[in-house]
């Protein structure tokens, strides 16, 4: 891949999003909206990386990184079957290993020399840096419209699972 396309750029902008995801993902005790929502973005973050791994190629052939591509597939989907059937330790284990063999994939596209972050890391480190700043700061902005969103009107947070059990009152 000789120079940065339209392709290539949303690849690598996914990725970085999924990778600023991820920790706060892992981390949050909380298991709430919050969590399901950024989820369900993380998820199509991972989707549209592994898929859109398929079209970059160098030199018309496919690497290892092709490999772990599918096998994310694979793992995010079993990930996101298993929170649905509510299997938690098999969904926290499919969605920390998809975040780490990501994390491994970054590793080895930002520090393999020839491929094209370092190239742009060489040429230009603001706009890399723009890039990254940019996404870091959409995370942060999802998160706290979300945060927001989920406090009710004394600003205290309320429980999501909390339901109205008043008996119902006929008219």
């Amino acid at each position: 891949m000789e120079h940065w396309n339209v392709l290539l750029v949303s690849h690598v902008v996914a990725a970085l999003f999924v990778l600023v995801i991820g920790p706060a993902q892992i981390l949050r005790r909380r298991r709430d909206r919050v969590h399901r929502t950024m989820g369900y973005l993380w998820v199509a973050a991972m989707y549209y990386v592994c898929l859109s791994s398929f079209w970059i190629v160098s030199g018309g052939h496919f690497s290892w990184l092709h490999g772990l591509s599918a096998f994310t597939l694979v793992t995010v989907t079993l990930g996101l079957i298993s929170a649905i059937r509510r299997n938690i330790p098999a969904h926290r284990g499919n969605m920390v290993g998809s975040y780490i063999g990501t994390a491994i994939a970054f590793g080895f596209a930002v520090a393999v020399p020839g491929r094209a972050i370092p190239r742009l890391l060489a040429t230009d480190p603001g706009t890399a840096v723009f890039v990254g700043v940019l996404v870091a700061g959409a995370v942060a902005a999802l998160y706290l419209s979300l945060f927001r969103g989920q406090a009710n009107g004394n600003g205290r947070r309320r429980p999501l699972a909390a339901v109205d059990r008043s008996p119902a009152v006929k008219a």
